[in-house]
């Protein structure tokens, strides 16, 4: 008769050990969780940006602004947390969008910890009528980087901003 032979504990409890040493060292480098924290953040980004631009829609209609293009003075703008925003057809008007315009309908930290870039077409920035947010304080060059978050002006009285994530390169 044949005598069977199996693996001990203290067998097992090394080769488990063993595996547990290489599961903290490896993967890491197999789960980057940091890209995932990123996309999110965009998201949140997207979020408050139509709901501050929402807000600011919200105070045009009670102005009976609307419907109306930018017109480059105070029929196309309203008072948002003490900061005139400048609007076309109502929403935040990314043509003539700033730093000290955007935090009276947003709050985040630019400069600190987004970059806010305003489009005029050239290579490293967005189109024309649009304007980019992207983690970090440091330019960005949206031509080439896709992590960030656009917004884009509306096109007419019957039609919102687009506000895009693009988050495949976070």
């Amino acid at each position: 008769m044949q005598q069977q032979r199996g693996f001990t504990l203290i067998e097992l409890i090394i080769v488990i050990v063993i595996l547990g040493i290489l599961a903290v060292t490896a993967a890491p480098r197999f789960i980057d969780l940091s890209s995932d924290a990123t996309a999110s953040t965009l998201k949140g980004v997207k979020a408050a940006m139509q709901s501050g631009a929402q807000l600011v829609y919200a105070k045009s209609a009670i102005a009976g602004q609307q419907t109306t293009a930018n017109a480059g003075d105070d029929t196309s703008e309203v008072s948002v947390s003490g900061v005139d925003v400048q609007t076309d057809f109502g929403y935040p008007d990314a043509e003539e969008m700033t730093e000290a315009m955007l935090a009276g309908w947003m709050q985040l930290d630019i400069g600190t910890d987004f970059n806010f870039v305003l489009g005029s077409g050239d290579a490293d920035t967005p189109a024309v009528g649009t304007f980019g947010i992207a983690p970090g304080a440091t330019a960005t060059d949206y031509s080439t980087d896709t992590c960030h978050v656009l917004y884009t002006d509306a096109e007419n009285a019957n039609s919102a901003p687009v506000i895009t994530v693009v988050d495949t390169g976070c």
